[in-house]
């Protein structure tokens, strides 16, 4: 059986139960985008999926998987795939949104991931420090950085053993050679569990939004033997250049211009060394810790390197 050939056959299960549909249609539908627009299959399978879901009238989380199996998250690297995982609550977050039931990190022996139930799913509590069993879960991506989403098909089951969790941190240090496109002061999609940043205020995925100011610096470090690429999340932002939120918002307001925050950011950045620590979602470590170290890195060759990148 060839790839598009198993795709369809888990869109037909997926949507056995609410629609009249064969595996020789969804197929069909697939080939089309494949083979005549050049559409990737992952794309092709997320558009026939939403097809048949405005169709049959339901939510993305009301639709279940039909082909769930145990997932390890130190394994997860598809977007909207549907597993089932024995974990632990290893920390619980206060939700951002009144949408958000629960939100927090779960933790296996291969790390750790960041989790969101929403309230329209009406699914028991989770307790932290506690394991579970949690049955069909949708996995997503975003900018490179992988979460899990329990909805209102999720199955939850406290486990009588306790869940191990590993350590899934690492630590870098190197010159910071290059401030990335998409840092300073940035806006983000307003919409429930969209964190996307919007180009020209337009979200990917929500289209023209009123968006919610955020702040970030995704840098590039080098060692000299290897290039890691770091994201710095508002708080260590703000701890990093020692400018808040609201003081970015201002500089903007007064210059009429959001590149003016980056350009001061990185001023006091480019050519330093860094110590970072923290997990790594895709090719980003995400910053939780950091330490300016004291030994400066040759303006010259850090100019270079920036503009090779």
């Amino acid at each position: 059986m060839s790839e598009l050939e198993t795709h369809a056959a888990e869109i037909t299960e997926q949507f056995s139960d609410h629609l009249d549909v064969t595996e020789a249609d969804v197929q069909e539908r697939l080939e089309t985008l494949v083979n005549e627009y050049r559409v990737p299959l992952e794309e092709a399978r997320r558009s026939v999926v939403s097809h048949y879901l405005d169709e049959a009238d339901l939510e993305r989380d009301e639709l279940g998987s039909g082909d769930s199996e145990l997932t390890l998250l130190g394994d997860i690297d598809e977007d909207e795939q549907w597993v089932d995982l024995e974990v632990k609550v290893a920390d619980l977050w206060e939700p951002g949104h009144e949408s958000i039931a629960q939100v927090g990190l779960l933790g296996d022996e291969s790390g750790t991931m960041k989790f969101v139930a929403f309230d329209t799913s009406d699914l028991p509590e989770l307790e932290e420090g506690t394991s579970y069993a949690l049955s069909n879960v949708v996995t997503d991506e975003y900018e490179g950085s992988f979460s899990v989403k329990l909805n209102k098909t999720t199955t939850i089951t406290e486990l009588d053993e306790e869940i191990e969790v590993g350590d899934d941190a690492i630590t870098v240090e190197g010159a910071l050679v290059d401030v990335q496109s998409g840092s300073g002061l940035i806006k983000r999609c307003p919409e429930d569990d969209c964190t996307r940043v919007l180009q020209n205020g337009r979200c990917s995925e929500h289209g023209q939004v009123d968006g919610e100011f955020d702040l970030r610096i995704k840098a590039v470090l080098d060692d000299g033997n290897e290039v890691r690429e770091v994201i710095f999340d508002k708080e260590t932002t703000e701890e990093l250049t020692g400018i808040d939120l609201e003081e970015a918002k201002q500089m903007a307001t007064d210059a009429l211009d959001t590149t003016v925050v980056v350009e001061e950011m990185q001023g006091d950045l480019l050519g330093h060394y860094f110590e970072v620590s923290g997990p790594v979602f895709g090719r980003y470590v995400l910053v939780d810790e950091f330490e300016r170290l004291d030994t400066p890195a040759d303006p010259e060759s850090v100019l270079i390197k920036a503009r090779s990148i």
